[in-house]
């Protein structure tokens, strides 16, 4: 038996796994189960697609020759004009409710929140025929002092027009949403900041502008793109007043053609082509408003693909390099 000294381990040559040359390969962790989902997804989708090309129920002989008709042009653009008035009138709207909300004042917290509990409890196509109607309940309108003598009046009968009473449905329906939105993303921001604020002797309105909304913006816009791409899709409900948006023109037609499943999907293609315009949009607001969140804001989709596009170049040159 024999024994070796500290000095004599130092000079022992090093086993055999360390005498290997070249950098150690890195074996990658399996994923079986993630393959096998991803091959039932792309069955599934393989399935659908083929579904929709060939089912002759579908017309696209019909759906071609509408889809840029005039008159469905004319739709899709009163529809957009609808959610744009609303959605500026009724966020305006949900911000002073909001705020009233916020206010030390019982009698606006009570005042606002009374509204938005009626405008929330009531079905917004209840609210829509309300309004279209209003000349029923108030044939003419005065302005004046208030249990006073009237300055003038005049006739409601010809004032609120159908679009008008549309616009107006909506924004006062999207206002009670919007200020639930609007007042969630005040109360995220932190009270300290507002009282370090003040203790600097920063104005009030200054707080509000510089210090609130740019923190309440990340828990707002989220929120607000869903209610508006909500918005938008609840226009079709005013084709109950016979206006001529994108679902009540595609109606029309396929009320004169029998068409109806072919006009269908003429009002849906249109629907999710504007809807994903609008998500488009939410996302860069939403990255624009990550900026004092994270140090690095995450790459686009466009420069995800550019990113991708340069790894596998790099990767075909790497293949293509003589070793």
């Amino acid at each position: 038996m024999t024994t070796t000294t500290d000095g004599e381990a130092s000079l022992a040559p090093p086993d055999s796994g360390a005498e290997r040359s070249g950098p150690l390969k890195i074996v990658p962790v399996r994923h079986p189960g993630r393959w096998v989902a991803v091959a039932i997804a792309l069955v599934l989708v393989a399935q659908l697609v083929h579904a929709l090309v060939t089912n002759p129920g579908l017309e696209w002989a019909t759906f071609r020759q509408y889809f840029f008709d005039p008159s469905v042009l004319h739709g899709v653009w009163l529809t957009i004009e609808l959610t744009f008035y609303a959605a500026v009138a009724g966020f305006a709207g949900g911000m002073v409710l909001a705020f009233m909300r916020l206010s030390p004042n019982p009698l606006l917290r009570v005042t606002a929140y009374a509204y938005v509990w009626v405008v929330r409890s009531v079905p917004l196509l209840v609210q829509v025929l309300f309004w279209f109607n209003i000349s029923y309940l108030y044939s003419r309108l005065s302005i004046g002092v208030p249990f006073g003598p009237e300055f003038f009046s005049f006739s409601t009968t010809h004032l609120v027009s159908s679009v008008s009473a549309a616009v107006i449905a909506l924004s006062v329906n999207e206002a009670a949403f919007a200020s639930e939105i609007v007042r969630a993303g005040v109360l995220s921001v932190s009270h300290g900041q507002l009282e370090a604020a003040a203790a600097l002797g920063i104005p009030r309105r200054r707080q509000l502008m510089r210090i609130v909304l740019p923190q309440a913006m990340r828990t707002i816009a989220p929120n607000a793109a869903n209610q508006l791409i909500s918005l938008f899709k609840n226009t079709s409900i005013v084709s109950v007043m016979a206006i001529m948006e994108l679902f009540y023109t595609v109606q029309v037609i396929y009320g004169r053609t029998s068409r109806i499943v072919p006009m269908l999907l003429v009002a849906t293609v249109w629907y999710v082509l504007l809807t994903t315009l609008l998500t488009i949009f939410q996302y860069y607001v939403e990255r624009r408003f990550a900026k004092g969140t994270t140090r690095v804001l995450p790459p686009t989709p466009v420069e995800r693909v550019r990113l991708a596009i340069r790894d596998l170049r790099a990767a075909a040159a790497d293949e293509g390099t003589p070793r």
